[in-house]
């Protein structure tokens, strides 16, 4: 009797979608840490755990799911798709870091604070040359091991290609069954893998909760109130963002769809970005929300995905607006028109290099505050509510990674709206039955 009471009440649970499931482990834990307070971050190894399980397949998910683009994209196509995708990309990400100025210009954070000396330990931003030799790895393998998003996907196009080249082009028949196998291999182990996902979002409402009640146990009531304009103004400035140039811009006006079609398609993968404020941490949810609920093929979100999770920073450039203007008034100084400009020029150029991790934001903003001849004690004024605005910004590059790949998409003829959420039918979470 208690193994059937068991299973119908873990059935029951399994039967309420993942979505809701992991947001009310994020409101619970959210309450537990400012309830329960610093004893809370003892939770903290359990977040931890579903960061690194999703981690765990970041490298293999976007060497499968590449390869597997490749094989329906001719270099012509590919060569068209890749320049709309980075040319959105670097449009979407421009568009943030004003919203964000005008945002912060308008609510002026940091008024009324002091500043106060803080130590923080930061790294250089590459430059725009260090990024580019970057992109091509010394060795493929370490580039690899070391999670090297964007210098892994250069060594899957290049080798993808080659195959498909390889294929199109010989007239040995056991050459061009070869190749096709190794297609065959990567689709297989894509959904294997797809499947894994759902594995770990099923831990995911621990994990989640864990985290929550980790950051607001260290964090504490104080640093919300102290902090409150900053992170209000991170908050309306992301939402404005969301809501006039995702879901306005490139889904209403360039895909003539829903936007709450778009945002039902999307909503683990927002949550997720929430949750555990990684861009590449979050890319195995992303690319399955791709799939299964936007339709998106293969083809294209297999490489604007990964590629937009290492230089699509929508929300970490919009976040180096809002946080040099709260710079600037810690301080007791304004930024001039000029200033600002050159904020965004930065923030842009920047993201580029920046990896799609917790805490990209802080080393953006040391780069941008020298620039400016802001102290860098900033930074370490800002730390302690970092993970909060993090989850913010992380929230706005999922977001624009997936409409810039539903656009690319739809110019291409590779999203099917007759099918997933765009007709009003919501996919459900695989049982794994």
């Amino acid at each position: 009797m208690g193994t059937s009471t068991s299973m119908n009440l873990w059935t029951q649970y399994r039967s309420i979608p993942i979505v809701y499931r992991i947001g009310a482990a994020f409101v619970l834990g959210s309450l537990v840490g400012l309830i329960v307070g610093e004893p809370a971050t003892v939770l903290q190894p359990l977040g931890d755990l579903f960061v690194q399980l999703l981690s765990m397949i970041v490298i293999p998910i976007v060497v499968f799911t590449l390869i597997m683009g490749i094989r329906q994209l001719d270099p012509t196509t590919l060569g068209k798709v890749g320049g709309q995708v980075v040319v959105l990309y670097a449009i979407t990400s421009s568009i943030a870091v004003f919203i964000g100025l005008t945002v912060a210009n308008v609510v002026n954070p940091g008024q009324g604070l002091t500043l106060t000396e803080a130590e923080v330990d930061t790294e250089a931003t590459p430059g725009i040359i260090e990024v580019l030799l970057g992109i091509v790895p010394e060795e493929p393998i370490g580039a690899m091991a070391e999670g090297d998003v964007l210098a892994t996907m250069f060594f899957a196009l290049v080798f993808g290609l080659a195959l498909a080249l390889l294929r199109d082009a010989t007239d040995d028949p056991q050459i061009r069954e070869g190749a096709e196998t190794i297609f065959n291999i990567m689709e297989t182990a894509s959904e294997a893998l797809f499947k894994i996902v759902w594995g770990i979002m099923e831990y995911g409402v621990i994990g989640v909760f864990a985290l929550m009640a980790a950051v607001f146990g260290e964090a504490g009531p104080d640093a919300l109130v102290s902090f409150g304009l900053l992170i209000g103004a991170m908050l309306v400035a992301c939402l404005i963002h969301i809501a006039i140039t995702h879901l306005g811009g490139l889904i209403m006006l360039l895909t003539q769809q829903s936007p709450i079609a778009f945002l039902v398609g999307s909503k683990e993968a927002l949550i997720t970005a929430l949750s555990i404020r990684s861009s590449a941490g979050t890319l195995p949810v992303t690319m399955s929300n791709a799939e299964d609920n936007l339709r998106i093929n293969e083809g294209v979100y297999g490489f604007s995905l990964p590629l937009g999770a290492t230089i699509n920073m929508d929300g970490t450039a919009m976040y180096q607006g809002v946080a040099a203007i709260f710079a600037a008034n810690l301080v007791g100084v304004s930024l001039s028109i000029t200033e600002q400009l050159m904020v965004v020029g930065i923030a842009v150029l920047a993201s580029i290099g920046s990896a799609g991790v917790p805490g990209t934001g802080l080393i953006m903003l040391t780069l941008v505050l020298t620039q400016l001849g802001l102290p860098l004690e900033v930074v370490g004024f800002v730390a302690g509510v970092d993970p909060i605005l993090d989850r913010l910004r992380t929230m706005v590059n999922i977001s624009g990674d997936l409409a810039v790949a539903t656009v690319v998409g739809h110019w291409n003829g590779a999203v099917d709206f007759g099918a997933g959420v765009w007709d009003g039918t919501e996919i459900g979470v695989p049982t794994g039955d």
